[in-house]
């Protein structure tokens, strides 16, 4: 399915005979009768009689459930909408009372999903819709919505991009909107994911919602849908919202109970510095039983994200570092230096040009940029500076314009009032208005604007800068776009080599750089600069991140702990600051640069100086491993050294699932009376997560890398008690459940994807287990 239609200003025309001309052209409508039959006396000649009816386009919902199943309601008329709000939503409101408004909690939100159901391309009374709306009457061209040439190809691809641009304008005044608009009735917010097969502009869609959502399936379980990430963030940046959502893991067949969040933790933060700052986990079940788990499934579908999960009382470690993040990255304004403008039109697709993305997941370079609906720069773009500011902060110091010969007087007007307040623009100019409304004088007003801004309409071989009032127009040279993305879709920008040297020659630096394997995402509040940053890699790295900040001093917060660390090394120059970090496989920090640091936070001076601390025992064994008999555990085992559960010869350890609590002793006879300012456990290697306990104190939940916790408060020299609870998970039950008669089953589900000779997952504690000092 193709992102976009060409909207070119010249038409290749087809010989005389392949033309329908207006003048032959009759309205046959008022000699219908009742019955259908068509009376007509016609005049001598041949005739070919074209009868256009109206009826359902067949789209059923789906996914659902059979009592969910039914036709699809009418997308352009806001009494079907009116119908379908008050048998659905209505009906549970009525059930369930009036929502207090005063609370944040319980039912909150209606939401648009992923459109997935096609178009329609008419309505009772659109006939009347499109005269007031674009000026003319439909009925001499609608030949052309069956594949005939009306008048000619140009006047018949005018009136079929004015059709669209009406369906779309219908789609988001009587269904997207008129949602909204009754959802408010009762309390409640609206969010959308404008994408698949949208008969819209997906930006345009987007801008209408109070929260606009993207979606990612997790990786290497299902498809790619990174770009509708990028369009939630760009729609929430350039109107001015504050939540960016996402579909988050939803996953096909393949994931069935495999993931976990440390296997996550990559991929979400990928999804952090795109932009998404509310995770909306696809799936959560409902679970109607107290007896029976894994229990209720979508199917193969979805990352199985609920309480019968076997980490499920471990989850909330996690749920507090994704909080940390999405908190902090809400605060302020987004910083971004290119906005990429979305051709008018519809569909369309918001592809940024390959080049401006980096790695398997999709990373922006050291330029970020945002995409932006025309309608919101018409609405909401002003001049501050020289940058292109919009309705909540977010500041561009570039304008990029897409590679298409046509734009509306309307839209050209916007941008040239943008010039002359100071923007930087760069692009071609338009040939001429893509539709037929006020066709030929439309034409006339973009050639005299296009020649105002830009002075002529060849490009130069060279980029050319032309001022206008107090900005400039930038073309010409290798700003010329050519060539597709690697998916073969017609590229619509320059490439990202190209902007960024044009931003330079603007005195405009990258605004983050690394010498190593980096993400990052920046926010900017009244007094301070917050970038995310995460190693992309499974590997440790010591990489040094350059930060378009100056006259600050950098702090690390770590969003695992919530501890700030004063930075004393770094280095200013040019406008930037280098600062020296390391990573642990797939961690992440926020770098956060303020003139003090905030009164009462923990805040530990030189944190990033520290040197690795020391080996100062190990914990081999033996230990005592409690499996629960209700999960199909033996009880109380004794293991002389740390290993697999897949190598136990006791069936009831090789397939369990659930939690498991290790106990082990062990002496610090060199630890000091008052002990090194650093003591930290390290547990090695572990699949899923583990809870620590250390002499009764509840030291806290590992789910990720570094496997470490800091036990000095709990340590002391002799007989230490230390406890690790240890999720695994459920496929290894699954699978031994299959070898099983029905009645010593220990799991229970409606989807099963495992057979008995299925490999078996790494589980339990693998270390090694060891106290690490330092000072």
């Amino acid at each position: 399915m193709r992102p976009f239609l060409p909207a070119p200003a010249a038409f290749p025309e087809p010989p005389p005979e392949d033309v329908i001309a207006r003048a032959e052209i009759v309205d046959l409508s008022d000699r219908l009768e009742r019955d259908g039959r068509l009376v007509w006396d016609a005049p001598a000649g041949e005739w070919e009689i074209l009868r256009f009816g109206r009826r359902s386009t067949g789209a059923n919902t789906r996914p659902a459930p059979r009592p969910g199943l039914g036709l699809e309601c009418d997308k352009l008329d806001p009494a079907a909408l009116d119908a379908h709000f008050d048998a659905f939503v209505g009906r549970l409101v009525r059930e369930v009372g009036p929502r207090p408004l005063d609370r944040a909690a319980g039912w909150t939100s209606l939401h648009i999903d992923s459109w997935e159901m096609g178009a329609q391309n008419w309505t009772a009374g659109f006939g009347a819709e499109f005269r007031g709306r674009r000026g003319y009457d439909p009925l001499p061209y609608v030949p052309a919505m069956t594949g005939r040439v009306a008048e000619s190809v140009e006047i018949s691809e005018r009136f079929l991009w004015d059709l669209r641009l009406t369906l779309q304008e219908l789609v988001i005044e009587n269904h997207a909107a008129h949602l909204r608009d009754l959802g408010r009735r009762h309390g409640f917010r609206l969010s959308i994911e404008p994408y698949d097969m949208n008969p819209t502009a997906d930006l345009t869609l987007g801008g209408v919602a109070d929260v606009p959502m993207g979606e990612f399936w997790a990786h290497g379980h299902g498809f790619d849908s990174a770009f509708s990430c990028v369009e939630a963030a760009s729609i929430a940046h350039t109107t001015g919202r504050s939540i960016v959502g996402a579909e988050a893991f939803t996953a096909g067949e393949s994931e069935a109970w495999r993931l976990y969040p440390a296997l996550l933790k990559d991929q979400g933060d990928w999804a952090l510095c795109a932009g998404i700052n509310r995770v909306v986990f696809h799936r959560f079940a409902h679970q109607p039983w107290l007896d029976r788990r894994p229990g209720m499934t979508m199917g193969p579908y979805g990352v199985h994200w609920d309480r019968t999960q076997t980490w499920w009382p471990l989850a909330g470690a996690y749920h507090r570092y994704l909080a940390r993040c999405q908190f902090l990255l809400r605060q302020g304004a987004p910083v971004a230096d290119v906005c990429y403008l979305v051709p008018e039109g519809a569909p369309h697709v918001f592809r940024p040009p390959a080049s401006a993305l980096a790695g398997e997941l999709p990373d922006r370079r050291g330029f970020a940029f945002d995409g932006c609906a025309p309608e919101a720069l018409v609405a909401g773009a002003r001049v501050e500076e020289e940058r292109i500011v919009f309705p909540g902060g977010a500041a561009y110091r570039l304008l990029v314009l897409p590679a298409v010969e046509t734009m509306t007087p309307r839209l050209l007007r916007a941008v040239a009032a943008l010039v002359a307040a100071g923007a930087t623009i760069a692009g071609s100019p338009p040939q001429g208005s893509p539709s037929l409304e006020e066709y030929p004088r439309c034409d006339e007003e973009v050639a005299e604007l296009a020649a105002e801004l830009w002075g002529g309409r060849a490009p130069s071989a060279e980029v050319v800068r032309r001022s206008a009032g107090t900005g400039a127009i930038v073309w010409g040279g290798e700003l010329q776009v050519a060539g597709a993305a690697p998916d073969g879709t017609p590229e619509l920008y320059p490439t990202y080599e190209a902007t960024a040297r044009l931003l330079a020659a603007l005195g405009t630096p990258p605004d983050f750089a690394s010498d190593g394997p980096l993400r990052y995402a920046h926010r900017r509040t009244a007094d301070a600069d917050l970038y995310f940053v995460a190693n992309r890699t499974a590997r440790e790295i010591d990489a040094a991140g350059t930060f378009r900040v100056t006259g600050r001093r950098p702090e690390r917060w770590d969003p695992l702990t919530g501890a700030i660390h004063r930075l004393a090394t770094f280095a200013e120059r040019d406008g930037r600051t280098t600062v020296p970090l390391r990573f642990a496989p797939h961690q992440s920090w926020f770098v956060v640069f303020r003139a003090e640091p905030t009164a009462g936070a923990p805040v530990v001076a030189n944190g990033a100086d520290r040197r690795e601390p020391s080996l100062l025992a190990r914990i081999d064994g033996p230990w005592d491993v409690f499996f629960a008999p209700e999960n199909g555990g033996p009880g109380s085992v004794r293991f002389a050294t740390l290993g697999d559960w897949r190598e136990s010869a006791d069936p009831q350890i090789r397939h369990y699932a659930g939690i498991a609590t290790y106990t082990g002793a062990f002496d610090l006879p060199g630890l000091p009376a008052a002990g090194p300012r650093r003591l930290v456990l390290d547990i090695g290697e572990v699949p899923d997560l583990a809870r620590i306990r250390l002499n009764g104190a509840d030291l806290g939940i590992l789910w990720c890398a570094p496997w470490r916790v800091e036990v000095a408060a709990a340590a002391r020299a002799g007989g230490n008690r230390l406890e690790i609870d240890v999720a695994s998970l459920w496929p290894n039950r699954l699978i031994g459940d299959c070898a099983l008669p029905p009645e010593e089953q220990v799991a229970w589900t409606t989807w099963n994807p495992y057979g008995p000779g299925d490999p078996l997952l790494p589980s339990g504690l693998l270390g090694p287990v060891r106290i690490l000092a330092g000072e």
